[in-house]
């Protein structure tokens, strides 16, 4: 039996004056009332309440209980207002887990506003590309890019990205630019240790899907690490626009192949369910939806 309702029953007699009283502003049987009456004195193995066919009345310890039991429910009932007067405030610690790179260049300016706008929000924010699990490792919200494995977790695409070919002209200048995907198995490549397909890069050219097998001579699970072999003159890479971009508009890495593309990648915020969403995980995901509403990925 729950405590409180068998605390709130006692209550409410005590209040009503009787169990029929009772029964009516609680809403329930009056052999309910008496059930949880009796069963709370059975617990405590105390009498709580002189019964006669006229009235009732506490008894000593009846008494003693009711004030502690008036405390309690006070209590709950503020305990319940508080949180619902707060259902809308963003409140709390929130961590979150992001990709290495993306973390770094696209979403770490992002924070300072965020706690401009939600100063009662704490922020943990852990780095990594390996698929962490949320409810495991208890994180609020996970941002993740590429296809989603069908889970029990919840999503939200914020934006797209595009993987890049791409190589420094150093090394193209050395070693010759390749024309069609069928070449890059002639070439160095970085490798990135994550992709879904391994060493084998998919491609949509004109003559459509297009697989591309790949020797690396460098494996590396993070971007970053990939993007700076390549600009040493290393190999061929397929990374992110919102990694490369930059460099292919410097000149210092220049984009392969052009007509054969790498699909778009979602880059979307997880989550762990879509019932009873704390205000906190709201806020970050609307704060994030507006600001790739208005500035891409790339």
């Amino acid at each position: 039996m729950d405590r409180f309702l068998e605390m709130q029953t006692f209550t409410c007699v005590v209040d009503a004056g009787s169990f029929v009283g009772a029964a009516d502003a609680l809403g329930v049987s009056k052999a309910a009332v008496s059930r949880h009456v009796n069963e709370l004195e059975s617990r405590l193995g105390v009498r709580l309440l002189h019964r006669t066919t006229r009235r009732l009345s506490l008894t000593s310890e009846g008494e003693v209980f009711l004030a502690r039991c008036r405390e309690l429910l006070s209590s709950l009932n503020e305990a319940e207002a508080e949180i619902t007067a707060s259902s809308d405030t963003a409140r709390g610690l929130l961590r979150v887990n992001v990709p290495v790179t993306f973390g770094i260049r696209r979403l770490a300016p992002l924070w300072g506003e965020f706690r401009e706008r939600h100063s009662q929000v704490r922020l943990d924010i852990t780095l990594a590309d390996r698929l962490v699990d949320l409810v495991e490792e208890g994180y609020d919200l996970a941002i993740r890019i590429g296809a989603l494995d069908s889970s029990s977790l919840v999503s939200r695409r914020l934006t797209v990205t595009r993987l890049i070919l791409c190589a420094a002209p150093e090394y193209l200048a050395s070693h010759g630019t390749p024309e069609h995907p069928d070449e890059l198995q002639d070439h160095a490549v970085i490798g990135y240790s994550y992709f879904s397909s391994g060493d084998a890069w998919q491609l949509e050219g004109p003559e459509g899907p297009v697989i591309a097998s790949t020797r690396p001579c460098i494996h590396s699970n993070n971007g970053d690490t990939c993007r700076g072999a390549a600009l040493a003159g290393q190999g061929i890479i397929l990374q992110p626009d919102f990694l490369v971009g930059d460099d292919i508009a410097a000149g210092t890495l220049v984009e392969l192949m052009p007509e054969y593309r790498a699909a778009e990648l979602g880059v979307y915020a997880i989550y762990p369910s879509r019932r009873h969403i704390a205000p906190k995980i709201r806020a970050l995901i609307a704060f994030l939806s507006e600001h790739f509403a208005d500035t891409p990925a790339s």
